[in-house]
């Protein structure tokens, strides 16, 4: 049960922890897991798809076409949950905003399995709106359970960003095999699968949540959660609250300049991979990647599948339903994986999948952030300027190393063929900045913002997020003209300076925000 330190909103069964957390924020988990698996293995193929030849299946645009597409899209999708965070406020209820929110995104992406224009473009209609229900509240869920244990959310964030993680190097995974092995939208179609799966999982084990989430006229004042003789956390004065929103303000604009320059792994990095990278390997070249392509599956697989029997050791007894769909959603995944990997060690030679580097980014998430969540919960932790100072200094060195890599490519290049190791180091460059920053952001906002505010608020930096991905998509399809004029090199150190200075400019203002803050840290 829950120590006395930290008391947890919702179910009694919510109180039992799991890697000292409750085991509410674990459905969550996996919840997001699933969305994430659909929305970036359906991301992994959509500009590699629409560049392909006709041949190969693809419909043969342009990469400024595709690129287009692909920023119009990531911006959308990170714009529409400030219309789902109002409408969950004010009407739906966190928890029933998630559940249309996936349904929404299941039919999207069944749409997508469908080798049509009108199928691909209202598909993409349905994941844009789906994800406006589900993107800002699901972590308002998660704002509910904390509301009484502020201290712990750097931490559970963290976690519930392993789950995003876990969700998306599996989905870029194997949506990305199934795509570009056996076709286009079959990797769309099985995306459509696990966010189904995840939807009933989540459906069926909600009651955990107690009066968290529910619609407003059902769910009692966040104060009656909070013992008579406490502060509410939202009874702040309006000279401090216009401070901590001037805060919530400042870091969402630095957020915009990381995710121009970290949302090029779906665009411009995945056009260099498919393009410019040496990825047909052969003898012990291919061996070698065989065996660490395994590790690399299997291990987190593993660890991803023990958190999944620790939870159902706690909840199977009450929510057995949500831990079947759970069940089956990993043996699904455990069969597309066995079948994988058994495929590759049948063959001669080995030709890495151009959307298989995208999983670098998640599976190096799902191996350092423990360390972070132990870093920002010890006395080391630093401040919020300082972890997104750090988060921006190290995505622009990222986009260094393939400025050197890219160095040998001719000007005006169409094809190449660099070194894997510089998109490897690049990735976990990018890594090791997204975690200094991206949950450190939900998390500051969950802190800074009164509860009765948070999933507007939730949707509001989400806007800036997608400003971010639409400059990604205008800048990387600036790729062709930018190499031709210039060079390869010349384009990456674009994502080079434009981060490492923006993140020194928020590291100096660390005295500012400590005065605005009012004592949160």
């Amino acid at each position: 049960m829950n120590t006395a330190k930290y008391r947890f909103e919702g179910s009694e069964m919510n109180n039992k922890l799991l890697l000292g957390h409750p085991a509410g924020l674990f459905i969550l988990f996996f919840t997001e897991m699933w969305e994430r698996f659909s929305y970036y293995g359906m991301r992994a193929l959509l500009v590699i798809f629409l560049i392909s030849s006709l041949t190969d299946g693809g419909w043969a645009w342009s990469r400024e076409e595709a690129l287009g597409l692909y920023g119009t899209y990531t911006m959308l999708v990170y714009f529409t949950p400030i219309i789902g965070g109002i409408l969950a406020d004010r009407i739906l209820g966190y928890r029933n905003a998630v559940v249309i929110g996936a349904l929404l995104m299941t039919l999207g992406h069944a749409s997508m399995a469908f080798d049509t224009p009108w199928a691909l473009y209202v598909g993409i209609g349905l994941l844009i709106a789906g994800n406006g229900f589900f993107k800002p509240n699901i972590t308002s869920i998660i704002n509910g359970i904390y509301i009484n244990a502020q201290d712990k959310k750097d931490g559970a964030f963290t976690i519930f960003y392993m789950g995003v993680n876990a969700g998306a190097f599996l989905g870029i995974m194997l949506c990305g095999y199934v795509g570009e092995t056996y076709g286009w939208h079959f990797g769309f179609g099985l995306a459509g699968i696990f966010m189904f799966l995840g939807m009933l999982q989540f459906y069926f084990a909600q009651s955990i949540f107690g009066n968290v989430g529910l619609k407003p006229n059902k769910v009692a004042d966040l104060s009656d959660a909070i013992n008579k003789d406490e502060k509410s956390y939202d009874d702040v004065p309006n000279n401090v609250q216009r401070d901590r929103y001037i805060v919530v303000g400042i870091l969402a604009f630095f957020t915009i300049f990381f995710w121009a320059a970290f949302e090029q792994a779906g665009g411009s990095m995945t056009i260099f991979a498919k393009d410019y990278t040496n990825r047909v390997l052969e003898g012990s070249a291919a061996t070698v990647f065989r065996i660490a392509n395994t590790l690399l599956t299997i291990v987190p697989l593993i660890i991803i599948t023990y958190v999944l029997f620790s939870l159902f050791k706690i909840t199977f007894k009450k929510y057995a339903l949500s831990n079947t769909f759970l069940g089956i959603s990993f043996a699904i995944i455990w069969i597309i994986v066995i079948t994988m990997l058994k495929n590759q060690f049948s063959e001669v030679s080995t030709e890495i999948p151009a959307s298989w580097f995208g999983i670098l980014n998640s599976f190096f998430i799902i191996t350092f952030a423990p360390l972070f969540s132990k870093i920002w919960e010890s006395k080391y932790n630093p401040p919020a300027t300082i972890k997104f100072g750090v988060g921006l200094i190290l995505l622009g060195l990222g986009f260094l190393v393939l400025a050197y890599g890219s160095a040998s490519i001719p000007q005006g290049a169409k094809t190449a063929s660099v070194s894997v190791i510089w998109l490897i180091l690049a990735y976990l460059l990018h890594t090791l900045g997204e975690l200094s920053l991206s949950p450190v952001g939900l998390s500051y906002v969950s802190k800074l913002v009164p509860g009765k505010m948070i999933a507007m608020m939730f949707g509001l930096w989400y806007i800036a997020v997608g400003m971010g991905n639409k400059l990604a998509g205008s800048m990387g399809g600036m790729i062709d003209e930018i190499t031709t004029k210039y060079s390869m090199s010349t384009f990456f150190l674009i994502f080079t300076f434009v981060p490492i200075i923006a993140g020194l400019l928020v590291m100096s203002l660390t005295p500012l925000f400590k005065k605005l803050m009012h004592g949160v840290k």
